[in-house]
């Protein structure tokens, strides 16, 4: 990387990159020979996590760091690696890095499937050592977001897809698919049934839950309560939409590995009919008639009769349905929630001078997100707003090579994360679909 770009490191062992990935990059290096931005953007995105946040474990797992915190994410060590998985079939050491990743979510979710992050040893690090909830050594903070479960399944089952390998469907993998299922029905009734509690005290009312550490009330509507979004903020109203369709698009990939290693039957009618109510209460619970741009979705309800309609900058979000599964991006409904959340009727949509696009309530107002500029670029279905998407990322990097969370809409060169893996590897993930569908292939080649 070029010295001009150095970053702040956390004490991570240098690991080689695979052959493959090395590749792509001189791949690239031609591909994008006649874009130099957009290039020396790719040679530091594409790579970093596995140059700066990978470790591999004498137990052959793997440990991802989410960049400038000494902890690894369930969410977004997948999202770090997803950009990985086309390799995984051809190159051999891309498969140990990835199953050692989906092996050590596995013994994750078996310590505790409520906890968000983890340390890399029982160390008794913590965010806050004073959150009052079930704490362990091994966890870094016990925030119950439902989409953390649902991407240990996400990578399980496309790591499977891409390479074959079925060997990481072991019996562990077993007893935590159970476990994430266990979880799901628990708080489909998290008054009646559910011990989970979390608070946090001197803190912003987003990082803590109401009601004695509970949350606020409920009504049964066959989705899952989730205690914070996928942001990390605690949530308004607590059926999280996007994090329940990235539920129900879980739930059919379970169904479709419990299948290939010979799971009973019991488990299989038990993940058929956790998928069914899930959505059914989406459909019923989770679409708002809004006058302006007909049936859209809710960002959260409580099936109590409110709702809040908004998008974050984070995945899963309503902006990220048909990239996680749920839809695809010609659902009506989709297309017409697209059209809300890229409207000033979402408060956290912002422009400024520099950019437009969403941010988040967990970063300072007119700050947008290089992640949400991803999405909406990885899930546009036309040429013209993904290159829009790339011109943008391009442009308010503010000269470090590097993606970051978020940025003043106006001033780029004010931002929050400076080594942010996730942000690095959506931008990459952009970068590489746009080449494949020869969007950024010369003028002359085009013509």
């Amino acid at each position: 990387m070029d010295e001009k770009f150095n970053l702040p490191t956390i004490e991570m062992p240098a690991l080689k990159l695979p052959q493959l990935i090395e590749d792509q990059l001189h791949r690239m290096e031609q591909e994008l020979q006649h874009r130099p931005k957009l290039l020396g953007l790719f040679r530091n995105c594409f790579p970093n996590t596995l140059a700066t946040t990978t470790k591999r474990m004498d137990d052959e797992t793997t440990f991802i760091i989410t960049g400038d915190i000494p902890a690894m994410w369930l969410r977004d060590s997948v999202e770090q690696v997803f950009h990985y998985l086309p390799y995984v079939a051809e190159d051999a050491d891309m498969r140990r890095i990835i199953a050692g990743l989906i092996r050590r979510h596995v013994s994750c979710i078996l310590h505790d499937p409520y906890a968000n992050a983890f340390n890399e040893a029982p160390n008794g690090n913590h965010w806050d050592a004073n959150d009052q909830t079930e704490m362990t050594d091994w966890v870094w903070e016990r925030k119950y977001e439902l989409d953390s479960p649902c991407f240990t399944v996400r990578l399980a089952y496309h790591y499977w897809k891409a390479s074959g390998d079925t060997s990481v469907f072991d019996e562990a993998f077993r007893q935590a698919m159970e476990a994430i299922a266990q979880l799901f029905e628990t708080e489909q009734h998290h008054e009646e049934r559910s011990a989970y509690r979390f608070k946090r005290t001197n803190c912003p009312e987003i990082d803590t839950l109401q009601n004695d550490g509970a949350g606020t009330k409920v009504g049964y509507t066959g989705m899952i309560w989730s205690g914070f979004r996928p942001s990390d903020d605690a949530c308004e109203y607590h059926y999280h939409i996007p994090d329940n369709m990235m539920a129900v698009a879980a739930l059919r990939q379970m169904q479709e590995m419990a299948e290939a290693y010979g799971a009973d039957q019991t488990l299989l009618k038990r993940l058929t009919q956790l998928k069914q109510q899930v959505n059914e209460g989406i459909q019923k619970y989770g679409i708002v008639n809004d006058t302006e741009f007909g049936p859209i979705y809710a960002y959260e309800t409580d099936g109590l009769g409110n709702y809040c309609l908004l998008d974050d900058a984070g995945t899963p979000g309503l902006m990220s349905i048909p990239y996680i599964g749920y839809v695809d991006a010609n659902d009506p409904v989709y297309r017409n929630t697209r059209r809300f959340i890229l409207s000033k009727r979402n408060p956290f949509y912002y422009e400024g001078k520099a950019a437009v696009g969403i941010g988040s309530p967990h970063t300072p107002e007119g700050y947008i997100w290089h992640m949400a500029l991803s999405m909406q670029g990885l899930t546009a279905d036309n040429a013209e707003e993904r290159l829009r998407m790339l011109e943008l990322l391009e442009s308010t990097d503010a000269d470090t090579g590097f993606m970051h969370e978020g940025f003043d809409a106006n001033d780029p060169s004010v931002f929050t994360r400076p080594w942010f893996a996730w942000s690095n590897s959506l931008f990459a993930q952009l970068v590489v679909k746009a080449v494949n569908e020869g969007l950024l292939a010369k003028k002359e080649e085009i013509n």
